[in-house]
């Protein structure tokens, strides 16, 4: 297969990483309660860190890597349809029409920078009709994911 070879519209080298991003989140997360770092001077957080193992490293990303990340960050959470809690973590769900799974691809190979201790999975299911996007981790992991992305 060629390098400009595509796999849903996506260049094989995009989805390549973004495979790897998926595969390499079974990280090493452990229990412990969320606290949310102090902001840097330009008003970003620098990392969230949990007692334990669990932290995000946004200094992963460039700026312009943390701006994007931001932007999608933001659509992500605005056009979810749905939230489910699973057994061991949370599944977001949308409407092709309001986010394509290369745009959560993206997010999650950005993601992956600074919060490895997540495994991510990207389904496209009822016949096309939903992309879901589930996080999931090791034990304690939910409420690591309740906290960051402000849920109930």
């Amino acid at each position: 297969m060629s390098e400009n070879s595509k796999i849903f519209g996506m260049n094989v080298k995009y989805a390549a990483a973004a495979m790897a991003a998926l595969v390499s989140f079974a990280g090493a997360a452990m229990g412990g309660t969320v606290q949310m770092a102090n902001k840097r001077s330009d008003g970003v957080n620098a990392a969230t860190v949990a007692e334990g193992k669990y932290y995000c490293n946004t200094k992963a990303l460039s700026a312009a890597e943390q701006a994007r990340h931001e932007t999608l960050t933001k659509k992500l959470l605005a056009v979810r349809k749905e939230t489910v809690e699973t057994e061991k973590g949370y599944e977001f769900q949308y409407s092709p029409a309001d986010v394509t799974v290369a745009e959560v691809a993206e997010w999650v190979v950005a993601e992956s920078k600074c919060c490895p201790f997540f495994d991510f999975h990207i389904d496209l299911e009822e016949q096309g009709r939903l992309v879901c996007l589930r996080l999931t981790g090791a034990d304690g992991v939910k409420q690591f994911i309740r906290a960051e992305f402000g849920l109930k």
